[in-house]
């Protein structure tokens, strides 16, 4: 049997790995660009019971931040509960519980609150109907505390992801209410 030699082998892997373009997310550590802008970030109030969910878990993955935060996260929740399968007598068997997040990350320090991010996140789970009604309102709020767990780490990972681009694009003003004139039309 003949055994391959175990520097060159190590070797080739760190060479091609040193080439694939990937760089750590959080690189430079609490001091990194990607740190930096997650601790500058106020989470904004949220509605209903999937907000105050969704908001805990924004906030203990963000921390409070340094003095006065630099940016603001603005969330509009839609949590949907669904029947899925149908018996003959018409009872639901199966639900489905989507809760969808609607988030803008608006920059505090311009003088007009640009919008720098504007995107969605969302989850959804499956819930079994049971005989027992407090069995299925278990379940619905555990899928609940779940699904809020799991919007929370996608709206961070992305703003992670913008936080982390060389240059930003260009920020989007704010839509303001004011009537755009009509230009050629008596």
């Amino acid at each position: 049997m003949t055994r391959i030699p175990r520097l060159p082998t190590i070797l080739a892997v760190a060479i091609a790995l040193a080439g694939c373009g990937m760089h750590p997310l959080y690189s430079g550590g609490s001091n990194g660009a990607v740190a930096m802008a997650l601790s500058g970030i106020e989470v904004g109030p949220i509605e209903g019971k999937a907000g105050w969910l969704v908001g805990n878990a924004l906030r203990d993955r963000l921390g409070a931040p340094d003095g006065a935060p630099r940016y603001r996260l603005d969330i509009r929740l839609d949590d949907q509960i669904s029947g899925l399968g149908v018996r003959r007598d018409d009872s639901v068997t199966r639900e489905r519980r989507i809760l969808r997040a609607r988030y803008q990350l608006v920059d505090l320090t311009s003088g007009n609150q640009t919008v720098l991010l504007d995107t969605t996140a969302g989850s959804d789970a499956g819930i079994d109907v049971v005989q027992s009604e407090y069995a299925t309102i278990a379940a619905e709020n555990t899928a609940l505390e779940r699904l809020s767990t799991i919007v929370a780490d996608e709206i961070v990972a992305r703003i992670a992801l913008y936080a982390r681009r060389p240059t930003p694009p260009p920020p989007q003003p704010t839509p303001t209410a004011t009537a755009t004139p009509v230009v050629g039309k008596p």
